[in-house]
């Protein structure tokens, strides 16, 4: 039980693959808020999903990733910060903070990957890639919907490529759940599996371009109902209409942080 929090902290930080099988539905998608709480971005009923960038929503944010590790047996306490390199999204069903994801974009600094990666990253420095990684994902197993963990990792795909640019995601992952986002997402391992001292387990590095990312939100986004083949992840993603709109929503908040 050592390493989902591991950063997606290591895959989607929990718990990614084993509750999705047993799963149902979110309904009424085409909801794509334009409310009047701008940190909002997408509102679906009683579920919702939101920039978190004051002390009370990051620290509801750090509750659930604690609560998700500890009940993995992960080590450590971890604890969102305000750094303008990392943004946070959280799902909230009925008020409740449900899930969280955190985009953490390369600096001078580096990403936390680089502590036990960094040859692996420099090669995609190099290559002129412009690297982010998505970490402290967590989501509470009693939510048990598909689409509401595609739809918080596709707005995160949408911040790291439309908003930042990004053209590469690298993630650190549970040998347990490297399957899930190799054969689900298309995630490519990146050299050999090792220890992750924040969480004290082991872990692999994947990533993914964004490039292939996109082009299989165009085909596959949005047909869940539909009676397809595919059997990636990609089809709970949104349809590229709902993207449109959230894209635009999402430079509408930045815009308005940047004032």
């Amino acid at each position: 039980m050592t390493n989902q929090a591991n950063r997606m902290e290591s895959e989607p930080e929990g718990s990614a693959a084993e509750f999705l099988s047993n799963t149902h539905i979110a309904e009424d998608r085409d909801k794509i808020a334009d409310l009047e709480t701008e940190d909002v971005i997408v509102n679906q009923d009683s579920y919702g999903i939101r920039l978190t960038d004051t002390p009370n929503g990051r620290n509801s944010a750090s509750m659930l990733v604690n609560k998700m590790y500890a009940w993995r047996g992960y080590a450590g306490t971890h604890q969102l910060t305000d750094d303008p390199n990392r943004i946070t999204l959280t799902a909230t069903d009925k008020g409740d903070v449900v899930g969280t994801l955190t985009i953490g974009l390369d600096t001078q600094i580096g990403l936390m990957a680089d502590q036990i990666f960094r040859e692996e990253l420099d090669i995609h420095r190099q290559r002129g890639a412009k690297l982010c990684e998505f970490t402290k994902l967590a989501f509470d197993p009693s939510v048990r919907s598909k689409a509401s963990l595609a739809n918080l990792f596709h707005l995160a795909v949408i911040y790291a490529r439309d908003i930042h640019g990004c053209t590469d995601i690298v993630i650190e992952v549970n040998p347990r759940h490297r399957r899930f986002y190799q054969q689900m997402l298309g995630f490519q391992r990146e050299g050999e599996m090792k220890t992750n001292p924040r969480v004290n387990a082991p872990a692999y590095l994947l990533r993914i371009g964004l490039d292939y990312v996109t082009e299989q939100i165009r085909q596959f986004g949005g047909t869940f109902a539909e009676d397809t083949s595919e059997r990636s992840f990609y089809p709970y993603f949104f349809s590229a209409r709902e993207e449109e709109g959230i894209i635009s929503r999402l430079r509408r908040i930045d815009e308005h942080q940047a004032v």
